[in-house]
């Protein structure tokens, strides 16, 4: 920042007074006890939070995930690559900062996809209510209720804190008339799964200010670790102005953290509120734009801002669940999908989600995919009108000639034409198509007769546009396009598309699912055609729906005729050329969970789905694993329960498509079973929820210790499988 732009700051802020006043506490609640959790430590609720729909944007957004469960740090709140802040308590010169010093450990009261309220006590008699509100996609605030329920005064020193965790926060200035830090910092692009760079306009440079309201009795920036800083505060408790003049008062520096001080007394039975603020935006922006929010955030009410969620979750299915875990699964998965979402941007008019807020990640942050899009499944349940307009994105730029490409959002169509050697040319990428079939669920909710015409109209024309562009030969059948290895979702370690175990070779040469007859996108085609059928019955298009499940039924038996294969009693992929189980040397018949898919679609014989479920499905030496059903069968020699990365189909559990063979297994009558995967796919979640807090977008079918991107917007289908399940 240059010289110049500091010197407006005590301008633009000078109007931040205080609200560290004297209270009578009153504690938040909401007037539905439905939403009251009193989650522990180790309970499995989702803690990470990002701006409403409304105040956010996809490019400087900044979502936090809170960590109460450390027992060596203290209740903190980080952001992917902006590091994280929290307070440090002194309460009767007893320094605490660290959750296992605490009297009374955090417990989490509320949790909505913007806010989380906590109560505890650092201190005997000290009751805090904190609450974190992420505001918009630049300011968060933390505003702490502090009552001395004791019979004793209590002196109390409270030092919000900020820290980046490396000496590249660069302090600008202290500003008196908003007591707090101005900074400056740099964020890398890089990130582990997929760089941001290219990606579109993600900022590198930042502009900070962090205010305590009402005013600081000390400030201080520092280079170094937190716990000398710790011991800092600790010290000199014979100096008469110990607290005074502890802090060090630096307003130019390169710093890894810095601090602001507020001091305070409370006698028995008063009150106290402190809040302090954190504003975050690219420094390219206009710090008007930010001062703004800041003066909102500062004066925002708490109980309301609570009240406003209470609203937004008032019409969900409030189900009578058998335990307390499944509520916080099903309200986490809930927060999932709707802080995702972000508002009309760029080339669309209607709100879109990203996979991830918290953390980004370059691929995630490419737009919609339509089987991200499945999160839409639960969603509706929350905002039929959100889900629908998330739909829209599709229709809105959907291709004249039908196609729907493979992502879409505020840049527009994502086609990523690839070269095709059926037709020596260019070709445009699409996704696994489930369009119709969410198009379908979204409005068994919505009730939106014309939100189904004109997803029907659509859901037609991109039907017409796969069966024309992929079945190249006109058997029936379908195969993949040429960029298959992300247009089948199945990126990496597929056992019968991939050539090599290991992945050695390009894309290119990698990916056979174009040179196949496939079976996932077969049945998927099954699956949008028996949608179309029940769309067009429901728009009173009696023809029409006949026409479309004749065509299903003729290509369900063409699976069975084709992709069944007798010996083995399961159903497969088949060579494109001679409609074989083998590709050049390569057997075919490798069992995958695309196999259950048929029964999703309503496609297996009733016999054969009863069989590949005795043989298969319920066989613990393949598929029926401790967290769920696998990609792969785990008698296969390609078989890992590893998850150690993103994206890989050799033996990690995707609870959504899990949900599918769900869906599946109930179509056919084996309720029971079906119960029990439910079960296996909720012991996966909860597992993780009560270790780390966060959703995962892929996890190990038998290892509860995995490593894949976290937080990924499909997992919300769990809210779906418990509003099926009860």
């Amino acid at each position: 920042m240059n010289k110049m732009s500091i010197q407006k700051f005590p301008i633009l802020f000078f109007s931040l007074i205080t609200l560290n006043i004297l209270t009578t506490a009153q504690n938040l609640c909401t007037g539905d006890d439905y939403f009251l959790l009193n989650a522990r430590q180790d309970d499995p609720v989702y803690t990470t939070y990002a701006a409403a729909i409304e105040r956010s944007k996809l490019y400087g957004d900044k979502a936090y995930k809170m960590v109460y469960y450390e027992d060596s740090e203290p209740v903190y709140y980080e952001s992917d690559q902006s590091g994280r802040h929290f307070g440090i308590w002194v309460v009767n010169d007893i320094a605490i900062m660290q959750t296992r010093e605490f009297f009374q450990p955090p417990v989490v009261k509320y949790s909505f996809p913007d806010m989380v309220v906590l109560e505890y006590m650092p201190f005997e008699g000290v009751n805090v209510q904190e609450t974190f509100i992420v505001y918009s996609s630049s300011v968060s605030l933390v505003d702490l209720k502090i009552s001395n329920t004791g019979n004793r005064e209590l002196k109390f020193v409270y030092y919000p804190i900020v820290e980046l965790g490396n000496d590249s926060l660069e302090v600008q200035q202290y500003d008196e008339n908003i007591s707090g830090y101005i900074t400056t910092r740099n964020e890398s692009l890089y990130r582990l799964i997929s760089s941001m760079s290219g990606r579109g306009d993600y900022p590198t440079r930042y502009r900070e200010v962090f205010s305590l309201a009402g005013g600081a009795s000390s400030y201080g920036a520092y280079r170094g670790n937190m716990n000398d800083f710790y011991l800092t505060i600790k010290t000199d408790h014979y100096a008469e102005d110990k607290y005074k003049d502890k802090l060090n008062r630096v307003e130019k520096d390169l710093v890894d953290f810095i601090a602001v001080q507020t001091q305070f007394e409370l006698k028995p039975g008063e009150s106290k509120e402190v809040r302090y603020i954190r504003g975050i935006q690219p420094e390219n922006e206009n710090p008007d734009d930010l001062k703004k929010e800041i003066q909102v955030a500062k004066n925002l009410s708490v109980q309301h801002h609570l009240e406003a969620n209470e609203t937004l979750f008032a019409h969900i299915p409030k189900i009578d669940f058998k335990t307390e875990s499944e509520k916080m699964i099903y309200l986490g998965a809930l927060n999932l999908a709707r802080s995702c979402m972000l508002p009309p941007e760029g080339k669309t008019n209607y709100n879109y989600y990203v996979f991830s807020r918290n953390p980004l990640w370059g691929w995630g942050h490419g737009h919609q995919v339509l089987h991200e899009s499945l999160a839409m499944l639960a969603y509706a349940y929350l905002d039929p009108v959100s889900a629908q307009e998330s739909q829209r994105v599709y229709m809105e730029q959907q291709g004249e000639d039908g196609l729907i490409a493979y992502r879409h959002g505020p840049r527009g169509m994502q086609d990523y034409p690839h070269f095709s050697k059926v037709l020596n040319r260019d070709m445009s990428t699409t996704s696994a198509p489930f369009y119709s079939w969410i198009n379908w669920e979204v409005y068994q909710v919505s009730k939106d007769e014309t939100f189904l015409n004109d997803a029907y109209r659509s859901g037609v024309d991109y039907v017409n546009w796969l069966i024309k562009n992929r079945d190249l030969d006109k058997d029936g059948t379908f195969e993949w396009g040429p960029y298959g290895i992300i247009e089948n979702v199945r990126d990496w370690y597929n056992a019968v598309f991939q050539v090599s175990k290991e992945r050695y070779l390009d894309v290119d040469k990698e990916d056979i699912s174009d040179e196949l007859e496939c079976l996932d996108l077969t049945v998927m085609m099954v699956n949008e055609m028996r949608m179309l059928a029940k769309m067009a019955a429901e728009l009173g298009k009696k023809g029409e729906a006949k026409k479309w499940e004749k065509l299903a039924n003729k290509t369900s038996d063409l699976v069975n005729e084709l992709m069944w294969d007798e010996e083995t009693q399961f159903y497969y992929s088949v060579n494109k050329d001679d409609h074989s189980f083998m590709y050049l040397t390569r057997d075919l018949r490798r069992p995958e969970i695309i196999g259950f898919l048929t029964m999703w679609a309503n496609a297996a014989t009733p016999e054969r789905a009863k069989s590949i479920v005795e043989n298969y499905l319920l066989n613990p030496e393949k598929f029926w694993r401790k967290n769920g059903v696998p990609t792969l069968s785990a008698d296969d020699e390609w078989f890992s329960p590893d998850v150690d990365y993103c994206c890989k189909w050799n033996g990690p559990v995707w609870l959504l498509w899990d949900y599918m063979v769900y869906v599946g297994l109930r179509n056919y009558g084996f309720d029971e079973v079906a119960s029990e995967l439910a079960g296996k796919m909720i012991l996966a979640m909860e597992t993780q929820l009560r270790k780390n807090h966060n959703f995962w977008e892929s996890y190990s079918p038998d290892n509860d210790v995995l490593n894949s991107p976290s937080n990924y917007i499909w997992d919300a289908i769990m809210a779906k499988l418990l509003i099926d399940e009860y």
